[in-house]
C-alpha cells in the first residue's frame, strides 16, 4: 500500500467517524483534567493516579457499550 493509498484511507475513516473520534478525544481531554486536577488538591500517590487514569479507559467502554445495549434494547 502506497502512502497515498494510506492517507487515503485514514481520511476517509475520519469523515466516516468525526463525531465518534470527537466524543472520544473530548471524553479523553476531560478525564485527564479532572484526575490530574483531583490529584493537585489531594497529593495522591502517583500509582493511585495511574490506576485512576486507567479506570477511565475501563470506565469510558463500560458506558458506550451499555448505551449501546441500552440504544439495542429501545429498538
Amino acid at each position: 500500500m502506497s502512502n497515498v493509498q494510506f492517507a487515503g484511507t485514514v481520511l476517509d475513516h475520519v469523515k466516516e467517524h468525526r463525531s465518534g473520534m470527537v466524543a472520544d478525544l473530548a471524553f479523553a481531554v476531560i478525564w485527564v483534567a479532572v484526575v490530574t486536577a483531583l490529584f493537585d488538591v489531594l497529593q495522591g500517590p502517583t500509582w493511585a493516579y495511574h490506576l485512576t487514569l486507567f479506570a477511565g479507559v475501563v470506565g469510558y467502554f463500560a458506558f458506550f457499550m451499555s448505551l449501546e445495549s441500552a440504544l439495542d434494547a429501545e429498538s
